[in-house]
């Protein structure tokens, strides 16, 4: 829409810069702001085109330019700055017939498109990707019950039954990712470093408490998906400790989906008919390393 009296100012947001059109008969009384009175954002950049004989005055920035601020929401990117109309006194210094004003600006572009200020190269990670790697990613760690279908209501158990864990990662604003286990600790305080303490997940993603001769635990094979990985864990407490409390400490990592499964990021089961350690995705010759206790 042309800049007109009725709509003194428009404003076209582009990939990399905002263009904002004035009309110079800013208040349509007839009376022209000259383009010195005009100025755009905190910064006060001058017009980029303009004339003495037209009757509308263009500003070209970037969107990091001129002072603009940038605020990220949920859903978007909001860059804001102002047009500023700052009337040079004439005539008597006694008097004014003109006010200064202030026209606020914004930009909106959404967070989940791409945005670029160049032809996007097929070498390039696009915008889209980068924005993601630099969210925290939202990683859960659930008690399930027996069957996985829910999560536990009770924390309390009795020796000789199961824990069922459920690790997970939310990646909606991601490309697809596959989630592991490093490491699980448990100790009878909250603090990870307390004493005494027993790792039952270690080096990369080993379930070395399977390989115990009252245990069977093990990783879930397969996944329900690439974002979850499910464990269980028979039931253990600390000898001598009269309060019955465990905490678990749990280090959740993931990598991209397509990424083949190594020694550093695999989730290893130890098999006592095969007397072998298993993966739940991979060759087994990753899971060698959970044998020599050192990955």
């Amino acid at each position: 829409q042309a800049a007109a009296p009725l709509h003194p100012v428009t404003v076209q947001c582009q990939e990399a810069q905002v263009v904002v059109t004035v009309h110079r008969d800013l208040f349509g009384t007839g009376r022209l702001a000259k383009a010195a009175e005009l100025t755009l954002g905190p910064a006060a950049c001058p017009p980029a085109v303009w004339g003495a004989a037209e009757t509308t005055v263009t500003f070209i920035a970037g969107l990091h330019e001129c002072g603009s601020t940038l605020q990220v929401t949920p859903d978007a990117l909001v860059y804001s700055t102002s047009l500023n109309y700052n009337p040079v006194l004439a005539g008597n210094p006694v008097i004014v017939r003109t006010s200064p004003a202030v026209v606020p600006i914004q930009c909106h572009y959404p967070r989940r498109d791409n945005v670029s200020s160049n032809g996007v190269k097929p070498t390039w990670v696009p915008f889209h990707s980068t924005l993601s790697s630099e969210e925290k990613l939202p990683f859960s760690l659930r008690l399930m019950n027996d069957n996985w279908s829910a999560e536990r209501v009770s924390t309390i158990f009795q020796l000789g039954e199961v824990l069922h864990f459920q690790a997970g990662v939310n990646t909606e604003n991601h490309a697809p990712l596959r989630l592991f286990v490093d490491n699980c600790v448990a100790t009878p305080t909250p603090e990870r470093s307390s004493s005494p303490q027993y790792a039952f997940i270690d080096f990369s993603g080993c379930l070395v408490d399977g390989q115990l001769d009252d245990a069977t635990s093990t990783f879930i094979s397969p996944r329900p998906r690439q974002d979850v990985l499910q464990f269980a864990v028979d039931a253990f407490k600390f000898a001598g400790d009269s309060s019955n409390l465990i905490y678990i400490t749990c280090h959740l990592k993931v990598s991209p989906a397509d990424q083949a499964p190594d020694p550093l990021n695999k989730a290893c089961s130890f098999n006592k008919v095969s007397n072998l350690w298993t993966p739940v995705e991979g060759t087994r010759d990753i899971c060698s390393c959970c044998e020599m206790r050192n990955c």
